[in-house]
Parts: structure tokens; sequence; C-alpha cells
């Protein structure tokens, strides 16, 4: 079973006057099987520690460690980090005009696994994923993400995690942008992927709504570019009834 250990992780972004530090000191350790919930306000450094663990060379790691299952996360290039079994699901996810989407799915796996999926049972997969995030099956011959709406690309993204099967996921604000209907069904998709034990999850969020929908074992709230309180999900309740306003206070 995956483990990923953040220890006193920080990061600095480079500004016009120089160096900014974003993050101060992160611990935190996701283990396959569990959900941890990020919550925080604007501008507390949850996206920051979201494209740090992906290897975003806007970010600089300044201190602190990284390892999945033992091996050193921050030594690896983007493309190793995500062969190692870590995954993003970004809040604006890019266009990529010419590579469809089968293509691009495929190309993925077969980077991730060191061969390629058998072509029938991959088929097979794919259009039952599409078919659970109810994803039109035209979908797969056009290109990623190009004319999607806001929902589409979305449930593009947890395709990708429901058939990259990654070690560790992070999901950054997947709840922005979408209605209710598409809320579910992303939801659901989370669900699905979790339910295997075998994935860690790391959901970030401003908002409890996606949280009725996945259940987290573990919130943490960010403040300030660290954790400043955890919690189970009793802790986002609080947080729906209170808001952050008793932590920014004495930030």
């Amino acid at each position: 079973m995956s483990t990923l250990e953040i220890r006193d992780l920080h990061v600095s972004v480079e500004t016009k006057e120089g160096p900014k530090p974003i993050l101060r000191g992160v611990d935190l350790t996701i283990k396959a099987g569990e959900v941890h919930a990020i919550m925080g306000p604007n501008g507390s450094g949850k996206s920051t520690l979201a494209y740090s663990l992906a290897g975003h060379p806007k970010y600089t790691i300044t201190g602190g460690t990284v390892t999945l299952d033992g091996a050193d996360v921050l030594e690896m290039s983007v493309d190793e980090r995500a062969r190692a079994g870590m995954f993003l699901a970004m809040q604006y996810p890019v266009e990529v005009p010419g590579v469809s989407v089968s293509n691009f799915l495929r190309t993925a796996k077969t980077a991730i696994d060191g061969e390629a999926p058998a072509l029938r049972h991959w088929v097979k997969d794919m259009k039952a994923a599409m078919e659970n995030l109810r994803m039109d099956a035209s979908f797969s011959e056009r290109s990623v993400n190009e004319g999607f709406s806001g929902g589409e690309k979305k449930r593009h993204e947890i395709l990708q995690m429901e058939l990259l099967k990654p070690k560790i996921a992070i999901l950054d604000e997947t709840d922005s942008g979408l209605d209710v209907d598409a809320l579910r069904i992303v939801s659901e998709g989370v669900n699905r992927v979790t339910a295997t034990g075998e994935v860690g999850t790391l959901l970030i969020t401003h908002y409890t709504r996606i949280l009725r929908y996945i259940k987290p074992d573990f919130v943490h709230v960010f403040v300030d570019g660290r954790i400043a309180e955890e919690g189970g999900p009793e802790l986002a309740e609080r947080l729906e009834n209170e808001g952050y306003d008793r932590f920014l206070t004495h930030a």
C-alpha cells in the first residue's frame, strides 16, 4: 500500500520583487485508501502545494522532503513523478489541439505501465469509464479538452484518474465551475477510484459542497502556507457554519 510523506515542506515563487515564500512548513502523510481534504481561504497555498508536488517549474522547493513509498519525489522530473504513480487533476485543464482523447490516454497508460494495454481490453475499459461519467463516446475522438465545457473538462480529468490508476491522486478544486449534476457525476467517479483502497486522494477545495458527495477521512485547514488545524469530517461542517474567520484573525 502506497504512502506519500510530506515533511516540513517550504516553497517559494518568483515575483518581480524577488522570491516570495508560499508554503511555510507543511507536514502531511497520505496513505492508499485515505481521502484527505485540504480547505482554506484564497491565497493560503493550497494550489501551490498541488503544483509543487506535481513538479511545476514555477515553484521552488526551499526546504523539506517529499517521498512516495520511500522514493525522493523532489529528485524526480514531472514525467517520472507521473510514472511513479502521482496524478494531478488540474483546476484549469489545458487544451491540446490535434491530440485525441483516446490517443492521449492510451499513450499515457503505456508510458506509466511500460507497455501498451491490450487494445481490446483498453477499448472496453475506456468505454465503461466514459459511460459511468456520462461522457458521449464521440469525446474519445475529439482533441483533448478543445471546445469542452468546464464540466466536460473536469469529467475528462476523472476519466484519466480512473484509467491511469495512480497511487496518489491530487485533485485541485475539481468542484469549481460545476453544476449540481456534474458535481455528483464527478464525485461518483472519484468514489469509484477511492473504493478500490489502492489510491490515496488529496482533495483541495474552498467549499464543503463536494464533501457531501466525497466523504473525507481527514480534513486539513490551510492558512498562510501551513496546516492550521486538522480533524475529521466534522471539521468541514464547522467550516461550513463558521468560515475561516477564526483562523485569519490569528494568522
